[in-house]
């Protein structure tokens, strides 16, 4: 398996792989249009156009020449501070359970701390992100975009964290869904 950055030959790939890792998943996003795909698959092409776009942070997974996963953080904020929104985290199903996720994690927040992002947030199994560092927001002095979110809205301090608090904002296509 080989991780690297998303090219323009992958979007109609990776749109696959989102809509068939989310599908029938009871936390997914509904579809935008009724009987569509779930709502992770559009709301990665509404990212890509947003400004909030991270060339650098959205990765692929590729196994014998096809994409099998893909991660994406994007710009959120902290107040007025910048942060990192990662997700979603997409493993074709056959391929879930094998390491790509971890794979794709450990990438994206390598290359994030590379760019120099304080902070990655995110909503997800807590069972599943504290294997990458991420905690409960709420005692590290951050507040969930809906409080309702509880311990699943976690974040991930990177090297240039220097104890910024407040609410936290995903990129604006988050609030479309």
């Amino acid at each position: 398996m080989m991780i690297r950055r998303e090219r323009p030959g992958d979007v109609d790939a990776i749109r696959a792989v989102t809509a068939a890792a989310f599908r029938g998943v009871a936390h997914s996003a509904p579809p935008v249009e009724p009987g569509g795909d779930p709502g992770e698959a559009t709301l990665v092409s509404w990212l890509r156009e947003d400004a909030g776009w991270i060339p650098q942070l959205s990765l692929v997974a590729i196994e014998d020449d096809r994409v099998v996963g893909h991660v994406l953080a994007t710009r959120a904020h902290v107040e007025a501070r910048p942060a990192l929104g990662l997700g979603p985290l997409s493993v074709l199903p056959r391929r879930q359970r094998a390491g790509v996720g971890t794979a794709l994690m450990h990438a994206a927040l390598g290359a994030a701390d590379a760019l120099g992002e304080p902070l990655v947030g995110l909503l997800g199994d807590p069972a599943y992100y504290r294997r990458f560092g991420f905690v409960a927001a709420q005692p590290v002095g951050i507040a969930a975009p809906d409080p309702a979110w509880g311990d699943n809205f976690m974040v991930r301090t990177l090297s240039r964290y220097d104890g910024q608090t407040g609410r936290f904002r995903y990129a604006g296509p988050f609030d479309r869904l």
